[in-house]
């Protein structure tokens, strides 16, 4: 995707968001993040913010809406997956323009052996869990036709791209 551009954005405090969400982050998100901050990976892939903006309504709180979003979608849909899951365990990172979900699902107690869960919307079977975390999976995602046509209900453009939310305040 190219170098990140880190101008402009604030950098986040991990030890306040920790504290928030009470849990640790994976190492590979966090990397992710002091990269590139949320933003848009190739106009379709959302990485969400780890911090809570009430200040910006729209899409200030989306990893606390989109994991309110995937533990509800669980606990309506989830019997039809091939795995249980406890929807606690449910953590959103991710959405797509196709409504999609990406998560983690935080069973272990090192973050960086969470699998990732994605449901998606228009994908065969809708839930469907990796044994690897999310750098791999947006990799994967990107570099992959094969794992593309699987995991994600809209087609990305061509190359891969990163589009930075707006700065932090």
């Amino acid at each position: 995707m190219g170098a990140a551009a880190q101008e402009g954005r604030a950098r986040i405090d991990w030890s306040r968001v920790e504290q928030i969400w009470d849990i640790r982050f994976p190492s590979d998100y966090v990397r992710f993040m002091e990269a590139y901050g949320p933003g848009l990976v190739s106009e379709a892939v959302v990485v969400l913010d780890p911090v809570p903006r009430p200040e910006r309504p729209r899409d200030g709180s989306g990893l606390l809406e989109e994991t309110e979003n995937a533990r509800l979608t669980w606990e309506m849909e989830g019997e039809d997956a091939d795995f249980d899951a406890d929807p606690a365990t449910i953590l959103a990172w991710g959405v797509t323009s196709g409504a999609d979900l990406y998560c983690w699902l935080t069973t272990d107690d090192d973050p960086d052996r969470w699998p990732v869960l994605i449901w998606g919307r228009h994908t065969s079977p809708a839930f469907q869990l990796h044994p690897f975390g999310m750098a791999e999976f947006l990799h994967r995602l990107l570099a992959d036709p094969g794992f593309q046509e699987e995991t994600i209900s809209v087609e990305l453009p061509e190359p891969a791209s990163f589009a930075a939310a707006r700065p932090h305040p």
